[in-house]
């Protein structure tokens, strides 16, 4: 193990308990009373992060078309902390499992915030999934005024000296990207972990930092202020940037980013869950919703329970696998 892998743990602290990489919500048991008439009044829909960054764009376009699908209002709220943690420790254990409190969830963070830190407050195979709706792929972003003309040059000059990358939080899809990027190369980065992606973009117009790990949303405003976007974490090259490379046409296996969706607590009934799949469906088909999405490089995921739970299996093995070769699994 390099040495410099260690830098990734800056701002950092793990503790006990590792969770069992089980990952996937299983279908709740009805938690009792009648459910025949949901949804009947007001949904509360919390998200766990800041407001302005992509989560919250995200819902916020969202919120109109969403009522018209469930036919009644629904209310979006902000419960920043621990990089959604406290939101979703919140979410299976304190909040009531009928329907009418549900929150925002992002992969891998659900994943990575109990595995690597230990207690975080819950455990990933208690974020009860709705519906994983949507996904935006990690940038790799330098200056516009930097020597980087293709990501090429970064590895090389990450090769011989200590860069910093900076990133939306600690345990989250940027910082894995990071971590995979190290993993894969021999570059010397240390990752620099903001409170969300909209306090991280300053550091690199300000020059605080030698790149950005962040979403291809957030690459494109950047781009507009002279920045330059020298690859994508994604399977294939996307449309808001089809002049930029794949980290796969780079040479590195890496696809990253973060997945949203809507869950809900443990012992929510199954029809509750079906309803609210079927809202969050059909929002995904609303003709302007994908207009806004596609105009700021939301791309439009639709998984259901069942679905978003083996996709949650699955990349918890491979987060699993990275953060084992880094020595950041908690004991």
């Amino acid at each position: 193990m390099q040495p410099s892998r260690r830098a990734f743990l800056t701002g950092l602290t793990t503790a006990a308990l590792p969770l069992p990489l089980a990952a996937c919500a299983t279908q709740s048991a009805p938690a009792g009373g009648d459910v025949s008439d949901y949804p009947s009044r007001t949904i509360t829909y919390t998200l766990p992060f800041d407001p302005g960054g992509e989560s919250d764009i995200a819902t916020r376009l969202q919120q109109q078309p969403l009522e018209e699908a469930l036919g009644v209002s629904v209310v979006v709220n902000n419960r920043p902390g621990g990089g959604g943690a406290v939101g979703w420790s919140e979410l299976v254990n304190q909040t009531r499992p009928d329907g009418y409190s549900i929150m925002g969830a992002n992969l891998p963070h659900i994943v990575l915030q109990p595995l690597a830190r230990g207690q975080a407050g819950y455990e990933t195979d208690q974020i009860n999934w709705a519906y994983i709706f949507q996904s935006t792929p990690n940038a790799l972003v330098v200056s516009g005024e930097s020597d980087y003309r293709a990501i090429e040059d970064f590895i090389a000059a990450a090769e011989q000296q200590q860069l910093s990358l900076g990133g939306s939080g600690s345990f989250s899809a940027n910082h894995i990207g990071a971590l995979a990027l190290a993993d894969q190369s021999q570059a010397k980065l240390t990752y620099v972990p903001f409170s969300g992606t909209a306090a991280a973009s300053p550091a690199l117009l300000g020059g605080q930092v030698d790149g950005l790990m962040t979403y291809n949303t957030e690459a494109l405003k950047l781009k507009d202020k002279g920045m330059r976007v020298l690859a994508i974490a994604s399977e294939e090259r996307v449309p808001e940037f089809p002049d930029v490379p794949t980290l796969r046409e780079s040479g590195f296996d890496i696809v990253e980013g973060a997945w949203r969706g809507v869950a809900v607590p443990p012992e929510t009934p199954s029809k509750v869950i079906d309803v609210l799949a079927g809202a969050f469906a059909e929002v995904n088909r609303d003709a302007e919703f994908k207009r806004k999405s596609k105009n700021l490089g939301f791309h439009i995921e639709d998984m259901d329970h069942k679905e978003s739970a083996e996709f949650t299996r699955e990349r918890a093995e491979l987060a699993e696998d990275l953060l084992r070769r880094f020595d950041l699994v908690a004991p």
